[in-house]
């Protein structure tokens, strides 16, 4: 039980191994590439990273939710997860601005590198207290770290990607719907999103504290 617990924050991470920012082929409003356009290096490393971070969020979880033998387990776990997760994070940095002039210029060049520079800066600084977070065997607080460092990554995305979709291709903008179909959309989103927020905050209040021996059971 114990094994399967620890496997299940990384299957979803496994879903998204492909994910990657180099762009594909399109014509017109049509995809244009081949079957395997999508595989490369640089998607197979985001991907990687996206698996390890899933991997670092799911320690962390149960350095919170967990006692005894099992937490000291999940310690050890995010500690090599961390750090991998840091490295890998660090490598699709490095790896981005090289997959085209846009993004090389945003990251490396004025006046974009002025709003760009803080999140590399955020990000050694987060993992930092991360680390040292874990050497005070906190609870909360990795996890919490986590999803600043997975924040901060999605920030860094939307950097270097503005306003394109698919980078080269197709803006936000050229693919946004109708405005009477975000209008309708945007309705939805405001029943459904309170509703889904309210039960995931009830759902974590009845399950709030420590998973005992007998919760595995």
């Amino acid at each position: 039980m114990h094994r399967c617990y620890l496997a299940a924050p990384v299957k979803p991470g496994k879903a998204a191994f492909t994910v990657g920012v180099q762009g594909i082929s399109v014509t017109g409003r049509s995809y244009s590439g081949g079957w395997w356009d999508w595989l490369s290096p640089f998607s197979l490393l985001t991907g990687l990273s996206v698996v390890l971070g899933y991997a670092l969020l799911g320690a962390c979880w149960l350095i919170y939710r967990t006692e005894h033998g099992l937490q000291d387990k999940a310690f050890e776990l995010a500690r090599i997860a961390g750090l991998a997760t840091i490295a890998a994070l660090v490598a699709v940095s490095l790896a981005t601005p090289f997959l085209n002039q846009d993004y090389y210029s945003r990251w490396f060049e004025a006046p974009g590198i002025y709003i760009a520079a803080p999140v590399p800066i955020l990000v050694a600084i987060v993992a930092l207290v991360f680390v040292r977070a874990l050497a005070r065997r906190a609870e909360i607080m990795p996890f919490l770290l986590t999803l600043l460092v997975f924040l901060l990554s999605f920030i860094g995305l939307g950097i270097s990607m503005f306003p394109w979709l698919i980078p080269g291709e197709v803006t936000i903008f050229e693919a946004a719907t109708p405005e009477n179909s975000q209008v309708f959309m945007l309705v939805g989103v405001g029943i459904m999103l309170p509703i889904i927020i309210a039960y995931t905050a009830y759902a974590y209040w009845v399950f709030r504290g420590k998973v005992g021996h007998d919760g595995y059971h």
